[in-house]
């Protein structure tokens, strides 16, 4: 998973919104998006859901022809921007597809094989330390100074205690971030520790995963309003709006 974050990155806290507010009809734009991008003679379908501002992750996989096969990451890249719903989710359904440095761009003779899920990000909060979230509800976005700053400690227990206390004036401009969107950690079964240590790694750093790093980290907690399409949903509703394939 991708995250394109500017510096100005809109991540306060929002006010709750029921689970509605992400619907199948988002997949499908999404899907639209990259249909007609790899089609030039498709026309898109105008959508008709509200055109409000979130933060959103598209996420393409690709769905294994075994059954019982759980589907196959292809691309996912997001934002903690708020971005217009008809451009944004148009917008990161072809940068998670085409641009994903992980995977090869998506070609059109995948499409049958693709389903398309819509994270809308929400109730964003900064959590008092990396313990203070809950699997299954929360997702986290974490930053951590490099740890070449800190200063050494002896504790090696977890600590549910905010960090702050235990790091000294930062000189060192290297920052480390990654995110698990919520529904990762119950997918991987981790704990809060096995998650974020996966995310340290996945920020980049390589070396030892102390306490003293975990206690460096700063979290910052959402939660999500997910929908998920495949390609035969949306052919339908492709069909529904009068409009042909050109497969």
């Amino acid at each position: 998973m991708t995250i394109i974050q500017p510096e100005s990155a809109a991540v306060d806290k929002q006010e709750p919104v029921e689970s509605q507010v992400c619907t199948v009809e988002h997949c499908f734009h999404a899907f639209d998006a990259l249909y007609c991008a790899l089609t030039p003679l498709a026309k898109p379908i105008p959508p008709t859901f509200l055109d409000e501002k979130y933060p959103l992750f598209v996420t393409w996989n690709t769905r294994s022809s075994r059954p019982g096969r759980s589907p196959r990451l292809r691309g996912c890249i997001g934002s903690f921007e708020p971005h217009p719903l008809h451009e944004g989710l148009a917008e990161y359904a072809l940068i998670s597809a085409f641009r994903d440095h992980r995977f090869r761009k998506i070609a059109k003779s995948e499409l049958p094989t693709l389903e398309c899920g819509v994270s809308l990000l929400t109730d964003f909060e900064d959590a008092d330390s990396y313990l203070d979230w809950t699997i299954g509800v929360h997702g986290i976005y974490i930053s951590f100074p490099h740890p070449s700053t800190l200063i050494s400690e002896s504790s090696a227990a977890p600590s549910p205690l905010s960090s702050s206390s235990y790091l000294p004036r930062i000189t060192c401009k290297q920052t480390f971030t990654a995110t698990y969107l919520p529904e990762v950690m119950p997918e991987q079964g981790w704990d809060k520790i096995e998650a974020v240590d996966s995310a340290i790694q996945k920020a980049g750093w390589n070396g030892t995963i102390t306490e003293d790093i975990r206690r460096s980290v700063k979290l910052r907690r959402y939660q999500s309003r997910q929908h998920q399409a495949d390609w035969d949903e949306y052919v339908a509703w492709r069909n529904e709006h009068g409009q042909e394939f050109h497969i």
